[in-house]
């Protein structure tokens, strides 16, 4: 017999789920002010577009945050372990960092101090990562199976009020004050997640009883060995294509806000087309992405979201050759951010696939961070490329880095074997 409609959304309404927004605000509040929004308070500095690209590279940190993993999982910390527990006291001490990382931030001048700001924003990067790896865990171990759905939608609700926050939020507030006032007030809002954790509960910890050989044997090798076994020679193609299938739009949008810059919108346009209106078509491209898996399922979506996000590519190089408008400019910016979405929704679901039920997030992890590492080191030299080509001739070679994702797609897709449903 099913549930009536009340009991289903009553555990929305249960404090663990109700927290996990506010801890998703926590987590993604901090992205965007290391990664496009200081891209565009750096160009606004006048600091020049090779240094920029270059900044984008604190953005591996997020790719190589399965290296301190363990310490996090394992280690106690002095007082406020015993206070709050592992998971918590791993969380507030990241919240911290992050909060006196920006404020840190703040108080410099870009132009002035440039090298302290790219150690700053590293710190920041690394606190933010910490947090995520915490929150992972916590979010894993607080509740019960049934109730994970309900935990995730509410953390990605409150992953997205953040991004909105941290790009139109921060913008209207530079445009309003200045860049240093944003980024105070982006730090106090650190705040939203440092009371979410003093009030929650610490979940209940199974403690392993593995010896600390055997424990590293299962974090670090025997997920690899699994794949490996599992996929055969094709593994090999399975993670050249997780490589390149988000080269594309990682790259192209390291340079994304100083473009719109140089082309002279304000800083206030660009909050109210490229982040409130893009946040809406990003949303909706990522819903109809899973539309699309359930009903046609994985290779023709994974093929489309390529497609879309290297063509995308190409209309920020036609609008490269326009005057200003902000109607085009609209338009540019919701159809990348429609195939952006839908690529987004449709990769997360190729690479859960991927994974086995015996090592689900340790081989998650190490999917996720082989997506982003690639782009992140291309995008450092992305600043030097539009600044001896342009513009143009930059989102043309950003649309090309998308065709191998294309032919990989195709040739994965026709060649994997489905993983049986009793797969461990």
């Amino acid at each position: 017999m099913s549930q009536p409609k009340h009991a289903l959304l009553a555990i929305y309404l249960q404090p663990r789920v109700l927290g996990m927004a506010a801890l998703g605000f926590s987590a993604g509040l901090p992205f965007l002010l290391v990664f496009s929004t200081l891209s565009a308070w750096l160009r606004d500095s006048g600091i020049e577009l090779s240094v920029i690209g270059f900044f984008s590279w604190v953005g591996l940190t997020y790719s190589i945050k399965v290296i301190w993993a363990p310490v996090v999982d394992h280690l106690p910390l002095p007082m406020l372990t015993a206070w709050l527990g592992k998971r918590r006291a791993w969380l507030l001490l990241a919240q911290i960092g992050i909060a006196l990382g920006l404020l840190a931030m703040a108080m410099i001048e870009p132009r002035q101090s440039l090298a302290l700001l790219a150690a700053l924003a590293v710190w920041v990067a690394f606190c933010s990562a910490t947090q995520d790896v915490a929150l992972d865990a916590y979010r894993i171990e607080a509740v019960a199976i049934r109730w994970q759905a309900a935990m995730a939608a509410m953390y990605v609700f409150g992953y997205r009020v953040a991004l909105l926050t941290a790009g139109a939020g921060a913008f209207f507030l530079a445009e309003w004050q200045t860049w240093a006032f944003a980024y105070q007030a982006m730090a106090a809002l650190m705040a939203v997640g440092m009371l979410t954790t003093l009030f929650i509960a610490e979940p209940v910890h199974v403690e392993s009883v593995r010896s600390e050989q055997a424990g590293l044997w299962h974090i670090v090798v025997a997920p690899f060995l699994e794949f490996f076994r599992r996929e055969g020679r094709l593994a090999w193609v399975i993670l050249l294509l997780i490589a390149v299938y988000r080269l594309s739009d990682i790259t192209m949008g390291v340079m994304a806000n100083p473009f719109y810059l140089d082309m002279g919108y304000s800083k206030a346009e660009i909050a109210e087309i490229g982040k409130v209106f893009g946040f809406l078509m990003t949303l909706l491209g990522a819903s109809l992405g899973g539309v699309l898996v359930l009903r046609f399922g994985l290779a023709g979506p994974l093929w489309l979201g390529a497609l879309l996000t290297a063509s995308t590519n190409l209309l920020f190089a036609w609008l490269a050759g326009q005057a200003p408008d902000w109607v085009k400019l609209a338009w540019v910016i919701s159809a990348d951010n429609f195939g952006g979405g839908l690529a987004g929704s449709v990769f997360i679901a190729y690479l859960s696939s991927l994974t086995s039920s015996a090592f689900t997030a340790t081989q998650y992890a190490l999917f996720s961070s082989l997506m982003t590492l690639p782009a992140k080191l291309l995008g450092g030299v992305s600043g030097m490329i539009v600044e001896r080509f342009g513009y143009s001739w930059f989102f043309v070679y950003s649309a090309l880095l998308g065709v191998p994702a294309l032919a990989l797609v195709v040739w994965v897709m026709q060649r994997r074997k489905p993983i049986p449903a009793d797969s461990p």
